[in-house]
């Protein structure tokens, strides 16, 4: 598969260059006195942000990140030279942790952000630093600090502005590639969506927004089962959720609060997240039945009737979407 969100490498910062201990010794000066140069840093391992990446596929087969040592310091009280960082390139969105303690070292949100994740050893002093009144030549220097080793993690979460959220084949795959150009896979049987897929969705006035299609959640995904918590993670990256619910669902409330308990148990700070809810499929409705079932859906929640394949109900969708997006209708939509 060619989207990648979960990758572990191993890296090894720069060790520090050893201090010079060179005595100066010259034709008119044969008792010169110390002048061993610094040794310089060894080069860090830095994280970079690339908004032309969407995952972490050119990673795939990388498995050690190793930045140079820093040279040797010479006479002449010359420093070495510091030797060259090595960049890791993320796309948008990635958080970078500890393998070993999982802790989150940082988190790439805006191109071309860097963040020192190892940071390389510094050179050892030359002799000329430890000359003193009673040792007036020392012969010694300190070695360069060593380099780090760790393995990282780096976990991919989809940044998106609207993420959708349902069962699987409730119609998220359909009504992404109706509402944008993606080309998701789309068949009649459940986990047709292995990956998120994203997609630009055309608004009015040249506007628009991106739309994450998350795999399918299911009854105890938080625990792990069907794509579990492999793909729960990418709904904490989008700034509004969009339930969609089909309109032959047995019991449409049950259903949304199955869904809402998944997020709540992966993530209490997901149900913080503006939510919409979308009834799909209701090409199979006529206006009276809609109307008798707008009065069973969840209170306290903005809902909207739709059909991707009709494309019915697509516009006021998108309308909804916008405003909880910005806290506001675009003024040429606004009635």
């Amino acid at each position: 598969m060619n989207f990648i969100d979960h990758i572990r490498i191993e890296c090894r910062s720069g060790k520090g260059g050893k201090g010079s201990a060179h005595l100066r010794r010259e034709k008119y000066m044969p008792k010169g006195g110390p002048d061993g140069g610094d040794g310089g840093r060894g080069g860090d391992i830095i994280v970079r942000g690339n908004a032309q990446l969407w995952t972490l596929l050119h990673l795939r087969y990388t498995k050690h990140v190793i930045a140079e040592e820093g040279a040797m310091g010479t006479s002449n009280q010359s420093s070495g030279l510091s030797a060259k960082d090595q960049y890791i390139e993320l796309p948008l969105g990635t958080v970078v942790k500890d393998n070993e303690t999982g802790e989150v070292i940082c988190e790439v949100i805006a191109d071309g952000e860097e963040h020192i994740i190892l940071k390389g050893g510094r050179g050892g002093l030359g002799n000329q630093h430890f000359k003193t009144a009673t040792n007036q030549t020392p012969r010694f220097a300190q070695p360069g600090e060593p380099g780090q080793i760790k393995w990282m993690v780096m976990e991919l979460k989809v940044l998106a502005d609207v993420g959708l959220v349902g069962f699987p084949n409730a119609g998220k795959s359909t009504l992404l590639s109706v509402v944008s150009a993606a080309k998701p896979k789309i068949a009649d049987y459940a986990f047709t969506t292995l990956t998120p897929n994203l997609g630009i969705v055309s608004y009015h006035d040249h506007r628009s927004f991106v739309m994450a299609d998350i795999p399918g959640i299911i009854e105890g995904a938080h625990e792990g089962k069907g794509l579990g918590l492999r793909f729960l993670r990418h709904i904490e990256r989008n700034s509004v959720l969009l339930f969609l619910i089909p309109a032959d669902s047995a019991d449409i409330k049950k259903e949304y609060a199955i869904l809402l308990n998944e997020l709540k148990q992966y993530s209490p700070e997901l149900l913080d997240k503006e939510r919409v809810l979308a009834i799909s499929k209701c090409d199979m409705l006529d206006a009276e039945m809609m109307k008798q079932m707008k009065k069973d859906l969840p209170k306290g929640v903005a809902h909207v009737m739709i059909s991707s394949v009709a494309q019915f109900g697509l516009d006021e969708l998108k309308d909804k979407l916008w405003h909880h997006l910005h806290g506001r209708f675009p003024a040429d939509r606004v009635a």
